[in-house]
């Protein structure tokens, strides 16, 4: 698999979040009542997390963010302000995006419906399909019951249907090194850490399989 430079990835971001591209009179129609320099931010983000949402694979895997619920998308997006969720790329991004902008991005990105970037290795679909329905004894509930049984997700619980196997791997296995910095501000995501946790590698690959296949 080809590997992305993440230097180039940045320097081509911070050219298009200048420079806005062309969009669609569909695309156009949809954002009449959106904030100033609305597409040049849209673009802004494409360039990282695909023209359509659908993530990227490289040597940093990038989310999906086509079908995202836009609480838990608001939600992250402060979490990374506050430096509750650390990522080095991110922080730049938000601390200039205004709480009107954040709300035009969360509405844009839930509003597609690009089709997954699969990958993800097929044999370890079905014992995904199990750990997603069923969970993995008293510490690791179905999955379902909080992203909803098509992963999909619902209100500060994320869609994780069609999500980059590697990306939700890479988040998993890492969790605490990410997430809650911030002990004395939990969000929702804070009921991940034990699950996390409790997962094998093993484990959280076959469930990240079966995720990225979902539409």
């Amino acid at each position: 698999m080809k590997r992305t430079n993440t230097r180039s990835i940045v320097v081509a971001a911070a050219f298009l979040g200048a420079f806005p591209m062309a969009v669609s009179a569909q695309d156009a129609g949809k954002t009449a009542a959106a904030p100033p320099d609305f597409q040049a931010k849209v673009q802004y983000c494409k360039t990282c997390h695909g023209l359509s949402g659908q993530g990227l694979h490289g040597a940093i895997p990038i989310p999906r963010l086509a079908g995202q619920q836009t609480e838990y998308f608001e939600n992250q997006l402060g979490a990374f302000l506050e430096r509750r969720r650390e990522n080095k790329f991110m922080f730049g991004v938000v601390h200039a995006l205004t709480p009107q902008m954040i709300a035009a991005l969360s509405a844009h990105f839930h509003d597609l419906d690009a089709n997954p970037l699969a990958g993800a290795p097929k044999d370890l679909v079905a014992a995904g399909k199990k750990l997603y329905e069923e969970g993995a004894g008293t510490d690791v509930p179905a999955c379902g019951s909080c992203h909803g049984v098509d992963a999909k997700g619902n209100g500060p619980f994320p869609r994780l249907a069609g999500q980059l196997h590697d990306y939700t791997f890479n988040k998993l296995v890492n969790w605490s090194k990410e997430r809650g910095q911030d002990p004395a501000k939990p969000d929702t995501s804070a009921i991940m850490e034990p699950i996390a946790h409790g997962l094998s590698q093993q484990q959280v690959r076959a469930v990240a399989a079966y995720l990225n296949y979902l539409e």
